[in-house]
């Protein structure tokens, strides 16, 4: 009986370490932006949005949003294993998943529109104004 309840209990911790779902791959954060740097400049305006390649999954989207800034990897939760990149819409109010049409809000990383139902990687941001500079972490 107790060699069945241990078996059990392994198929189980092996059945747990599978696929998790369709989820966005973990991966090491931690940079800074300079708001004096002409490319990120315009975050210090509120509805603004800037995409930073090189970092995350397939680059990181840093907006600054009524609530404060936000950043979220730019893969999208929908498919995340196509490594679709999302687009910030022209109105900086959304982002866009060029491959399935699936839409996220930037102000909390929510979906928009259908298909997808999972939220964008979000990232931490601390700001420090007495030096201008924003860091994105994990």
């Amino acid at each position: 009986m107790k060699r069945l309840g241990i078996a059990l209990l392994l198929l189980f911790a092996v059945s747990a370490c599978g696929k998790q779902g369709n989820v966005v791959p973990y991966v090491a954060v931690n940079f800074q932006l300079q708001l004096n740097d002409p490319k990120y400049s315009p975050l210090r305006a509120v509805g603004s949005a800037v995409v930073v390649d090189g970092r995350g999954v397939v680059g990181v989207i840093v907006a600054n949003t009524v609530n404060g800034y936000v950043a979220y990897d730019r893969c999208s939760a929908y498919e995340p294993e196509k490594r679709c990149a999302v687009t910030i819409d022209d109105n900086k109010l959304l982002v866009t998943d060029p491959c399935s049409g699936s839409k996220w809000l930037l102000q909390d990383g929510t979906p928009n529109k259908a298909p997808a139902v999972r939220s964008l990687r979000a990232y931490n941001v601390y700001i420090d104004a007495s030096r201008n500079y924003l860091t994105v972490s994990n």
